[in-house]
């Protein structure tokens, strides 16, 4: 352990690793100091790389790439060929093939666990990177040179350090974020959504399948083949009052309610796996930046599942934060002043607001059975399916390529 790192990362789960992975890869040719601590055991026991799966956009691959750890998680991934969008019990749908956009697949299926022995082996090989965990923050202090910290590990006395720049990557409930008195705007969708892997009859041929009820949205995205059975990850919203209910059915029962929302698409689903559920709200930190702090990942901005936005806008402030520090560190700036943390909030508004309202407006539109929007969503994917200026643009977003500022103001 040293007195004072250049940047410490609060959280080591799949964007905060991200973040320190590229942060070191970034400025390997003028190493930073990075101290990455969890409150768990290892990094490889973090709450992010657990049994869920994750959508990882096009932009998210070409991320990894650029950090050169697409090799490894590739070939843990399940491509995505196809994204159908449709509307229960309405005619119009979306469509949408990887051919069409020139790509060799819109985005992949990850499952947590493996995106977990990937980054975490990626950050031991790393230079310039100590970890800690576990170990817990009791107390973040501004001060001139940025943040001074008193960590707590698992056992022994306290450690007071100094860092030029704190990223704070520990989740949406972050307890060091409510301490610091930094407030967040939040909309509750008054849903929850059901967590499980399931399996059916029929092969998913990487298709996508977005479908939304009177709910909620409810999503099946292709996972490999497993001993002969055909899987799927499962995100359904549910009315949050019913949430417990459903998930407390037995397994046929359970699946029988699924198959009503879904449909047979996939043919007949024989099998669900652990079941959990998460409640759902929109919720966008009122400040990002402080002297001395950035919040990165659901501290910053926790997203609704719907079109999978939440990680992947992460990973490109992620990658966005790492490449203006290591700017700012080759050209002797403070990385914690806020002129330099400025030009990160400016670099990614654009791409933040325009995420977090195509998910959120999503969810509004298609979780409501007010007639007019009812009719409003038929004519919108009748219409998206048509025109290809307007497929593209809404493939672009899904893909996590629209376009967007990245470069310093």
């Amino acid at each position: 352990m040293r007195e004072h790192y250049d940047v410490v990362v609060v959280g080591g789960g799949l964007v905060g690793a991200s973040f320190a992975c590229a942060l070191s890869a970034r400025s390997a040719a003028n190493p930073l100091r990075i101290l990455v601590t969890e409150p768990v055991a290892s990094l490889h026991a973090s709450t992010s790389f657990d049994a869920r799966s994750t959508a990882l956009s096009y932009g998210s691959r070409a991320i990894y790439e650029r950090l050169g750890l697409w090799e490894e998680l590739g070939p843990l991934s399940t491509p995505i060929k196809n994204i159908h969008v449709s509307d229960r019990g309405h005619f119009g749908a979306v469509r949408i093939d990887h051919a069409d956009m020139g790509v060799e697949a819109l985005g992949y299926v990850a499952e947590n666990q493996h995106l977990g022995v990937v980054l975490t082996a990626a950050l031991d090989r790393a230079s310039g990177i100590d970890f800690l965990c576990p170990a817990t923050i009791e107390e973040l202090q501004p001060i001139a040179e940025g943040m001074r910290l008193r960590v707590q590990p698992d056992s022994g006395d306290s450690i007071a350090i100094s860092a030029a720049l704190v990223v704070l990557a520990d989740g949406g409930k972050s307890i060091l974020s409510e301490r610091l008195g930094i407030a967040c705007s939040v909309s509750h969708y008054g849903q929850k959504a059901i967590i499980a892997n399931i399996a059916f009859e029929a092969s998913h041929d990487h298709v996508a399948f977005e479908r939304f009820t009177d709910s909620g949205p409810l999503a099946v995205l292709p996972l490999a083949t497993q001993q002969g059975d055909h899987r799927g990850a499962l995100i359904w919203t549910v009315a949050e009052s019913e949430a417990d209910e459903i998930l407390a059915l037995p397994e046929s029962l359970f699946l029988q309610k699924l198959q009503e929302r879904f449909g047979y698409r996939l043919g007949h689903m024989y099998k669900v796996g652990t079941r959990a559920a998460y409640p759902l709200s929109l919720s966008v930190a009122r400040e990002q930046i402080r002297p001395g702090l950035v919040l990165l990942g659901n501290v910053a901005h926790t997203l609704h599942p719907v079109a999978g936005q939440g990680l992947n806008l992460a990973l490109r402030d992620a990658e966005v934060l790492a490449n203006l520090l290591a700017t700012a560190h080759d050209e002797g700036q403070p990385l914690g002043a806020m002129a330099v943390l400025q030009c990160y909030v400016e670099a990614q508004r654009r791409d933040q607001d325009a995420t977090i309202d195509f998910s959120h407006y999503m969810t509004r539109l298609f979780s409501s059975g007010n007639p007019a929007l009812i009719w409003a969503r038929k004519f919108g994917l009748f219409s998206i399916d048509l025109l290809p200026v307007l497929k593209k643009t809404f493939a672009r977003q899904a893909m996590g390529l629209s376009e967007r500022r990245t470069r310093r103001a």
